[in-house]
């Protein structure tokens, strides 16, 4: 006679939407496939074209070479600039070396960088709300001369920041922080500097502010809060500070299924499961399917703002795309 197998315990599971992927990253993962497909590989992409370790070691399979500096890429094969954004010195580089390149930088991000120029060119000096050492804020530092931009990384950094000429003060942000931890900067300058210039509409991205909402929703019910997501992603690690925040009891962050510790799931009878914007919803089925091993699950998708975002790729490969398409029907 067969042992009667352990009955698996129940888990609620709240699923966060919207969650993965926005539009900017889906572009850039695009630009980097339509670029293998066109011109074969190898294709050189200077940084991680998003920060997602699965996205980069697929594309890496697929024949993309992930570089840090233009001096490591060859002057006969496309080169590709990450959805982070470059400094101005980067093109100009590439320019000159006549290489073929294309710009996968996130539009949103474009956006503040075109914000900076306007402030730069109004005489403004500027104030830029980020963090040291992420490729976005290098990014948008780098498209003016060194000393326009300063950087705040926190709201002591805002209350003690000491500007030439405090009438004649601009800030922007980067795209993907903590709505909150800005908000607090924002008013710290605002109540020092009332004169300050912000921009025409938020920096922060819609893709960054829906899913730091869809978290604060259903945190406050949940022991635990899982953000599929990597490390080195920046709006990632603001879902699991917000899922904190906003009530939840505990919050991980993992790559992927592999990375479960189920000793999180002591004493957890309904967990949040939500994914930065930069991580595919495959590695939530997996996290999902590695939780069925060992639970009786009941899934609860909540409903969020629905986005509908979308953006072209650059000219150059829709050209190419076009040529193919014509060639094919002929």
């Amino acid at each position: 006679m067969n042992a009667l197998l352990p009955v698996r315990p129940r888990l609620k599971v709240l699923l966060a939407n919207p969650r993965g992927f926005c539009a900017g990253v889906e572009r850039a993962i695009q630009i980097v496939e339509r670029t293998l497909e066109q011109y074969g590989a190898p294709v050189f992409v200077r940084h991680e074209i998003v920060h997602n370790r699965y996205v980069v070691e697929r594309l890496r399979r697929l024949g993309a070479v992930f570089v840090e500096t233009l001096e490591e890429c060859p002057d006969d094969r496309p080169v590709i600039f990450s959805a982070h954004g470059v400094p101005k010195a980067v093109p100009a580089e590439a320019k000159a070396r006549k290489l073929f390149y294309l710009d996968a930088t996130c539009p949103l991000v474009s956006k503040v960088h075109v914000e900076a120029e306007r402030h730069f060119a109004a005489g403004r000096e500027i104030v830029l709300i980020g963090h040291a050492g992420h490729p976005e804020v290098e990014g948008t530092m780098g498209q003016l001369p060194d000393g326009a931009i300063a950087l705040i990384e926190t709201v002591e950094d805002a209350r003690n920041f000491t500007p030439r000429d405090p009438d004649n003060l601009a800030f922007v942000t980067q795209t993907t922080l903590s709505l909150d931890d800005t908000a607090e900067m924002v008013a710290a300058l605002q109540a020092r500097f009332p004169q300050v210039a912000g921009p025409h509409k938020e920096d922060i991205c819609y893709a960054t502010t829906n899913r730091q909402d869809a978290v604060k929703r259903l945190a406050q019910d949940c022991d635990l809060v899982l953000v599929v997501g990597s490390e080195t992603s920046s709006n990632s690690r603001r879902l699991v500070e917000v899922a904190v925040r906003a009530g939840a009891r505990d919050a991980k962050l993992v790559d992927d299924a592999s990375h479960l510790d189920m000793a999180w799931f002591d004493g957890v009878s309904t967990m949040g499961l939500t994914a930065g914007a930069s991580a595919p919803e495959l590695l939530v089925d997996q996290v999902l399917a590695a939780l069925t091993d060992r639970f009786q699950l009941e899934i609860q998708e909540w409903d969020g703002e629905r986005e509908t975002v979308t953006f072209k790729l650059p000219r150059a490969l829709r050209r190419e795309t076009a040529r193919v398409a014509q060639r094919a029907s002929e």
